[in-house]
């Protein structure tokens, strides 16, 4: 016990020194700006985590993934160290993980969770990847995702959501992503939205590359307020990585809403430590990202 106390207390002093060292963040900006999106998809070896967050060349968004059968509390910590250096985006079920889960207790998680973490979220992800096959029956993917909204802004919160680009290559051609939204996504929660991305992994939707302006102004169509963005992208091959960091990062998409976003899924993985060949990419990713592309 006295040398887990030590440990804890060692991994405290780094954050508190890391967190000194790049200085506090402050307000996210509303409306259209650039984020440099990444996400951490587990909170261990926070410290290494925060250091690599640091010392970006841009002050990066956060995407932290919220464990199925974790309680908020288990996040406090973690989740204001990366908020001393980063803004946050909390993801309150993964795509993955859905099922698990009635409207009921999803509304209660929302509702915690922002309860708990809220002064250090700065933008909530209450559905993820809400299109995909994997993620149940359309009408209870909708009571889920609408519960987790109304918990979150009746509490104040801003609110993301993420949509599967699968256009081209549905599984079941309901679930395209325009279609889908189109049917299911009630008006109420298109209008309220601030943010609304897409996740697309090459690895998984082998199509031709989509014109993306074209993508993001059919998107803005049906999300006539929100800002919108890429919420995830990557792939599992080592040699690709760079490239697609390069690529995806470095995206000029014409509409006057895109916010870029990207949230590549493997940064716990992939840049961390920061002496990783693929933390530079990200770096000099991040400072080619074009400042504001607009009509």
């Amino acid at each position: 016990m006295c040398r887990m106390r030590s440990l804890l207390a060692a991994a405290m002093l780094a954050l508190s020194a890391s967190a000194e060292a790049a200085g506090p963040v402050g307000a996210m900006p509303v409306g259209p700006a650039p984020l440099y999106g990444v996400t951490v998809d587990a909170v261990d070896n926070v410290p290494a985590v925060v250091d690599a967050l640091s010392h970006l060349s841009r002050t990066p968004t956060v995407r932290v993934v919220f464990d199925e059968g974790m309680d908020a509390p288990h996040y406090v910590g973690p989740v204001a160290a990366i908020r001393d250096v980063a803004y946050v985006m909390g993801e309150l079920v993964d795509s993955s993980s859905l099922r698990q889960y009635t409207a009921q207790q999803l509304r209660a998680r929302a509702a915690a969770y922002l309860h708990t973490l809220g002064s250090n979220v700065d933008v909530w992800e209450i559905g993820n990847e809400i299109n995909g096959e994997w993620t149940g029956p359309t009408r209870d993917v909708i009571d889920k995702t609408m519960a987790a909204y109304e918990a979150i802004k009746a509490g104040g919160g801003r609110t993301a959501l993420t949509l599967y680009y699968n256009e081209g290559c549905a599984e079941q051609p309901s679930r395209g992503m325009f279609e889908w939204v189109q049917r299911n996504v009630p008006l109420r929660l298109r209008d309220g939205l601030d943010y609304v991305f897409i996740s697309f992994y090459e690895d998984d939707c082998k199509i031709p590359p989509p014109d993306w302006s074209a993508v993001f102004t059919r998107l803005g169509g049906l999300f006539s307020h929100a800002a919108l963005g890429f919420g995830e992208v990557g792939t599992r091959h080592a040699a690709r990585k760079p490239a697609l960091v390069a690529h995806y990062y470095g995206l000029a998409v014409t509409h006057p809403r895109f916010v870029g976003g990207y949230f590549w899924w493997y940064f716990r993985q992939d840049m961390v430590p920061r002496s990783r060949p693929l933390w530079r990419s990200l770096d000099a990713a991040f400072l080619s990202m074009p400042v504001s592309v607009s009509r």
